[in-house]
């Protein structure tokens, strides 16, 4: 569905602030069909991308690679 979204998972490397909400800002677009909100719909969909790149931040930090646990 995403296409345009890149992987950030990498080896050796977390992914950057703005690496996060990029994808979730072109997540946000995607999934509600807006290029640009009007007005009157900006911070609904500026919510949703914080949340997006936040619920994704915590994934990166909760992944097990390699076979070590995080704590």
């Amino acid at each position: 569905m995403c296409r345009n979204i890149k992987k950030l998972r990498e080896p050796g490397r977390e992914p950057t602030e703005e690496e996060l909400m990029l994808a979730a800002f072109q997540f946000v677009r995607k999934v509600s069909g807006y290029q640009k909100p009007s007005r009157a719909n900006q911070p609904a969909f500026d919510a949703a991308v914080a949340e997006i790149a936040a619920a994704t931040r915590t994934l990166f930090e909760q992944l097990n690679t390699k076979g070590h646990l995080t704590p």
